[in-house]
Formats: structure tokens, sequence, C-alpha cells
């Protein structure tokens, strides 16, 4: 199959946000952060965890700051985005 030409290709860029499921919520919070992934590792942990902790983050998209307990969490994903 012929690969299409486009001339915006290159304007296209990805961006990564961290996805928080928390319990009994239908939409999960979108965090867009610098780093990602050590965000991710971050709420994996305390997801694994016993302890329960508050976890208070600022965050680069339209959330600009966000507040959670750790036990709340039902899962995480980090999701990519294109834009231009």
């Amino acid at each position: 199959m012929a690969q299409q030409y486009n001339p915006n290709a290159q304007n296209i860029k990805k961006r990564y946000a961290v996805l928080v499921f928390l319990k009994g919520s239908t939409a999960p919070l979108v965090l867009y952060v610098n780093d990602y992934q050590a965000l991710y590792q971050e709420l994996f942990e305390l997801m694994k965890s016993n302890q329960t902790v508050l976890v208070e983050k600022e965050t680069e998209g339209p959330l600009k700051k966000v507040c959670f307990i750790s036990n709340q969490i039902a899962s995480i994903a980090i999701q990519e985005e294109q834009y231009m």
C-alpha cells in the first residue's frame, strides 16, 4: 500500500499524560507532567504499599493542582497524544 504524503507530518508532536483512575469515579484524572514515567512509577509504588498517603501534585495541563488519597487509586496508565 502506498504511503500518503503529509506535508504537516513534521508539525505533529507527541505529549504524554498519566491517567489516574479512582475508585467510584467514572472518568480518570488526566495529569500532564514533565516526567510522566517518574509519576507513573511513584503512583505504582503507592498502589503496592499498604500505607495510605495523601498525594498532591502540580501539573501542566488543565488541572493545575490535584489531590487524592493513595488507597483510592484503582489503576493508572500512560497515554500518548499527538498534537500540532
